[in-house]
């Protein structure tokens, strides 16, 4: 802004002032020393000297302030180029950021209620033996591995096959012969399982029940294992907050696989020693009733037949029972059959495929979960089975498989090995078997050392009463009991509080990754530690 003064000879010489716009902020700080100057000289040397007197003040002004204005700082050199390897790490943004350190990363809550719940004595125990595996060989001094339900008897039958028909089973797409199809194994399939795998999943399971029993193909949905299986099954039936029956003792892992992701509560119940640890109808209606109590909405039965831990059948009238009991309130059941071609006893074992199949009322309540890690001997292969006529849930069921689907190898593998009929037909007897002669081993060592079993007739284990071994009739000395097994007598079992047995004192014995010439060294090694232990008074 520029200021400048005039004078009116008409108005009593009375000075008056315009502002023109645009001058800068310097300029007016010049112009205020300037204009009372030139008022004093105008007054007593006359015009000329009031203009000349203060223009020349002003040009040495600006001469001034244009010497003494401070430059401008000169942009720094630009950083010398380093060869990589001279930088340091220290040189990160972390370091070099002028807002401190950052608030460690969250997690969701549902993470965080997983991580912080533990582990129970089964995960422990197998966690224990992974550390320090027994082998006869390179060592000896080994945690032994008795928790784990995995069948090591007809590996050699498993891996001669793979050696004949491996390969070729693989790049021939499934099929017995033909050419190089590497688009089936390395292009996307359907992620609920390929037709082929299914026809011969269901031959299978037929074969392995050996009962005139058909299975629908169209009814199946497989996955990556009996884990995603049962807890797809779980989200199918169940809302988070609702909840299953589940007799007791039951399998470990049905507390993570039921629960953890869908949200869905456990309801047990209790079976006694007194009656062999079978299912009771009026335990089923207590436990029923006192969810609704508790304000749960009970929405279906888990029941494993054969049952794991224990190794007992449900009888055909047991299972009329439970569909009868699922008709009255209404509600789902899921039948565990994993062990179904795993049984070693002369009782009968009936699939609840063949009670819904004998009569056509409620099938769509009915969903059975199946396996070839048990009875196939094949665990690492994971596959696993939904079978429904619940048309809602196999559409959701396919859908979710997404999240779990088998690889196409493994697929096109398994469909060639279990469409070899006279091969399938020969694991299957002489699974059987080695299960019944193992068995009768174990059992008779655990009866030597005065441990007896409940009878069993399926699965991978015996259920070995070692309450004389106690010393309090609690969980506390059940688990006191188990840790001498597992630090000194390096045997890994699984305590019956983990499978929330309500009498303690109980374990399960899996005897399925033993040779023979390991039972003599189980039973020494259970020996030396009942003889420090004292009989509960």
């Amino acid at each position: 802004m520029t200021w400048t003064r005039s004078y009116d000879s008409d108005k009593d010489s009375r000075p008056t002032t315009t502002t023109t716009r645009g001058g800068a902020a310097r300029g007016r700080t010049e112009m205020r020393v300037i204009v009372p100057l030139q008022g004093v000289v105008q007054g007593s040397g006359g015009l000329v000297l009031g203009s000349v007197i203060p223009c020349a003040l002003f040009y040495l002004l600006q001469l001034y302030f244009k010497r003494h204005r401070s430059e401008p700082t000169p942009p720094p050199p630009p950083p010398k180029l380093t060869e990589v390897s001279e930088l340091h790490r220290s040189l990160s943004r972390a370091h070099l950021s002028g807002r401190g350190s950052s608030a460690p990363a969250c997690v969701s809550a549902r993470a965080n209620s997983i991580v912080k719940s533990g582990d129970s004595p089964y995960h422990v125990g197998l966690k224990r033996v992974s550390e320090d595996l027994y082998d006869e060989l390179s060592n000896p001094d080994g945690v032994i591995q008795l928790g784990l339900a995995e069948n090591k008897f007809s590996l050699d039958l498993a891996r001669d096959w793979f050696a004949e028909n491996g390969m070729d089973s693989i790049l021939s797409g499934g099929g017995s012969s033909g050419p190089l199809s590497m688009g089936r194994i390395a292009n996307y399939q359907p992620s609920d399982g390929l037709v082929e795998l299914k026809v011969a999943v269901a031959g299978f399971m037929s074969q392995a029940i050996e009962r005139s029993i058909s299975f629908n193909p169209s009814q199946m949905v497989l996955v990556a294992g009996a884990t995603p299986a049962i807890e797809i099954l779980s989200f199918c039936v169940a809302d988070t907050g609702n909840a299953f029956l589940v007799p007791t003792p039951y399998y470990p892992s049905f507390d993570r696989d039921l629960k953890w992701r869908t949200g869905v509560e456990i309801i047990p119940v209790p079976c006694r020693s007194a009656d062999n640890f079978n299912i009771s109808l009026s335990a089923l209606d207590l436990a029923f009733d006192q969810g609704k109590k508790r304000g749960l909405k009970v929405r279906g039965i888990v029941i494993s037949n054969p049952s794991n831990p224990v190794g007992n059948l449900l009888s055909r009238e047991m299972l009329y029972s439970l569909v009868d009991f699922a008709r009255e309130k209404n509600i789902h059941i899921i039948s565990n059959e994993i062990f179904a071609g795993s049984t070693h006893g002369s009782e009968e074992f009936v699939s609840m495929a063949e009670i819904i199949d004998s009569e056509d009322l409620d099938r769509d309540r009915v969903h059975i979960l199946y396996g070839l890690s048990k009875d196939l001997c094949l665990p690492g292969f994971r596959v696993g089975v939904i079978y429904s006529s619940n048309e809602n849930v196999l559409a959701a069921s396919k859908k979710l498989s997404r999240f779990s689907s088998i690889s196409a190898p493994t697929q096109c593998l398994i469909i060639s090995m279990l469409s070899d009929i006279r091969f399938m037909q020969k694991v299957i007897q002489t699974n059987r078997e080695r299960l019944r002669r193992m068995y009768i081993k174990f059992v008779a060592g655990l009866k030597q050392l005065g441990i007896e079993c409940i009878q069993s007739s399926g699965g991978f284990y015996c259920w070995a009463d070692m309450r004389g071994l106690i010393r309090s009739y609690s969980e506390k000395g059940e688990l006191e009991l188990w840790n001498k097994l597992l630090n000194i007598a390096k045997i890994n079992v699984t305590p019956g509080s983990s499978c929330h047995c309500i009498e303690p004192g109980w374990f399960r014995c899996c005897f399925t990754t033993l040779t023979e010439k390991d039972i003599p060294v189980v039973m020494e090694r259970i020996r030396k530690v009942s003889e420090t232990c004292k009989s509960p008074s």
